[in-house]
């Protein structure tokens, strides 16, 4: 019995001896006189960088047919047209990253300021400035602002093809409103793409929390380098599950430099559709390298067809970089400006084979609408020959319209495809000239599976 209480008191003892320890058992700053390791000197440097993005759009209101009918307001004692608001605002919210502090330039997501009336950048100090968009690209999710300040904190871009799958990254935003909130994590894959999320994808997957508000903010290594702007959350549940996604910064120089340049994105074109390659295919093809992209289309006319590229070729390399996939080979393709020279690697039938070609206008061989009618003016057509893609019939498709032009405001868009002007079928150019010689003020088109028709003022 006594050893029974000797041993109760000395676990007693041991316990009250534990709990007696002082409270702050948390790691101590430093061991051995080397300080523990910390990520506060880099946000120190790089979170001034980053800024708050808010927008407000104006959306008309869609009102019954009724409320407009004088008898319908009089009769209920409605209030005129004119005192009631046919707009409502919409905001959202979102993060850039400052890289240009001389010109004031400000990088995010295209989709943060989709149809934005108003861009206000919130500064990490607090500062609310005017935006003015430079340009977006939706087909990367690319876009620029510039903001009119002083002492401005940038960022510097690191090549992001120098990234690995487990580098650790940090990821700074707004989530939810919330300012200046910091994620880390590692690179958890590379050369993402295939989510359709967007146009042209060759994402880098972090595990760091990326969350609604966070779009358009930087992810840095830990020397505080932009190696991405955050873009996306796979998220089946609605909430974050470790998987982010961010667009390479080497992607987002080449976008940015035609946005700052043009305002707009100039896409080449190079004319071939591509597969990627998997093990049977490889077999089957004699090839023994990792990577690659087989042709499966080359379209008549074209770059690729000049310069000699056959279905069945296996692209290896593109200016002497290795390919490493059709996905990356069209993110690469997407990304030259036209008239930029190419140098290609392929396989065909065994034998190694070098190509040369360069980059085309897509539009070159399409012709100005303003030649064809004035309420065309702004659209490029083209004669379509080949039936299989565009229906059962030759007609002329519409390539691409600009915003505000005579062409816009009658309702044409990119992809149309006219079958009818003035309700005459048209089939070539040459019957298009001659019914729209004295004007157009009815079209018939084929746009995506559905037929619209269109009454030009």
């Amino acid at each position: 019995m006594n050893r029974i209480k000797l041993a109760f008191a000395a676990i007693v003892g041991l316990y009250l001896s534990f709990i007696a320890m002082p409270v702050s058992a948390a790691l101590p700053a430093a061991v051995n006189d080397t300080p523990l390791p910390s990520l506060a000197p880099m946000l120190e440097r790089v979170t001034p960088a980053v800024v708050n993005i808010s927008t407000v759009t104006h959306i008309k209101r869609e009102e019954n047919p009724l409320f407009s009918d004088p008898f319908f307001r009089r009769f209920f004692d409605f209030p005129s047209t004119k005192s009631r608001k046919k707009k409502r605002k919409s905001t959202s919210l979102g993060s850039g990253v400052i890289i240009d502090a001389q010109k004031g330039y400000v990088l995010t997501n295209s989709h943060v300021i989709d149809k934005a009336h108003e861009i206000r950048v919130t500064t990490h100090e607090g500062r609310r400035l005017e935006a003015e968009l430079i340009g977006a690209d939706p087909e990367t999710d690319v876009a620029v602002l510039q903001i009119k300040a002083e002492k401005l904190v940038v960022l510097k871009l690191a090549d992001s093809d120098r990234l690995r799958v487990g580098d650790f990254v940090v990821a700074i935003g707004n989530p939810f409103g919330l300012s200046q909130t910091v994620t880390s994590g590692i690179v958890s894959a590379l050369g993402r793409s295939g989510l359709g999320i967007e146009g042209y994808e060759n994402f880098i997957q972090t595990d760091a929390s990326i969350n609604p508000g966070n779009s358009g903010g930087p992810l840095v290594n830990l020397r505080g380098e932009l190696v991405g702007i955050n873009t996306a959350i796979f998220a089946p549940g609605g909430g974050n599950v470790g998987i982010g996604f961010a667009i390479p910064t080497n992607m987002v120089r080449s976008i940015m430099d035609q946005l700052v340049a043009h305002g707009e994105v100039r896409r080449g074109s190079f004319g071939i559709t591509m597969q990627e390659l998997d093990y049977d295919l490889k077999k089957a093809l004699g090839f023994k390298g990792d990577n690659g992209a087989l042709v499966t289309e080359v379209r008549p006319g074209t770059a690729a067809e000049k310069a000699g590229v056959l279905v069945g070729d296996l692209i290896t390399a593109l200016n002497g970089e290795p390919v490493k996939g059709a996905a990356s080979l069209r993110v690469q393709l997407a990304l030259l400006q036209i008239g930029d020279e190419i140098t290609l690697d392929i396989l065909r039938e065994g034998e190694s084979r070098t190509l040369h070609s360069s980059i085309q206008d897509p539009f070159a061989h399409y012709t100005q609408g303003g030649t064809l009618a004035e309420q065309l003016e702004g659209a490029l057509f083209l004669e379509i020959t080949d039936e299989s893609q565009y229906g059962r019939f030759p007609a002329i498709r519409v390539g691409k319209v600009e915003k505000e032009s005579p062409a816009w405001s009658a309702g044409l868009r990119a992809d149309d495809v006219i079958i009818e002007v003035n309700r005459q079928r048209i089939k070539q150019f040459t019957e298009l000239r001659d019914v729209a010689r004295q004007g157009v003020y009815q079209l018939k088109l084929r746009r995506g599976g559905s037929i619209v028709s269109l009454a030009s003022r």
